[in-house]
């Protein structure tokens, strides 16, 4: 059986730098890299905002369900990485369910010591499915 593998880049700097893609996709398997807050020229968005850095986090997660014609409706599963969990446990649940709606994929919300940028407040994987 042949497996058939697509991509999906942003097109942000480190995408090359890294060596990572955003999105890759297997036989109708979607696993998404970690998103976080961040234009599409690579900037970093929401400095010590969490709410703002949340939803920026989410609108490119959104971006890259999209490059593979799916929604957060097709989400299996999402990891979530919080600084700070103690601080921001519960705002992070609220706008969580506000994104997810009705939907509910696995989850799982892990508290971190540090992600990839000093100021980066929270950071989210996802597997999604095609089907």
């Amino acid at each position: 059986m042949t497996k058939k593998a697509t991509t999906y880049d942003h097109g942000v700097p480190w995408e090359e730098g890294f060596g990572v893609t955003q999105g890759y996709s297997v036989n109708g398997t979607i696993y998404i890299s970690g998103q976080f807050s961040h234009d599409m020229q690579g900037a970093f968005v929401g400095e010590g905002d969490f709410e703002a850095q949340t939803r920026k986090t989410l609108e490119n997660l959104d971006r890259v369900l999209a490059g593979f014609n799916i929604t957060k409706s097709n989400i299996a599963e999402m990891v979530i990485y919080l600084t700070n969990p103690s601080e921001h446990f519960e705002r992070c649940v609220g706008l969580y369910k506000a994104y997810m709606g009705q939907h509910r994929p696995a989850g799982t919300l892990i508290g971190v010591s540090g992600l990839a940028f000093p100021h980066q407040l929270i950071e989210i994987r996802a597997v999604a499915h095609t089907g």
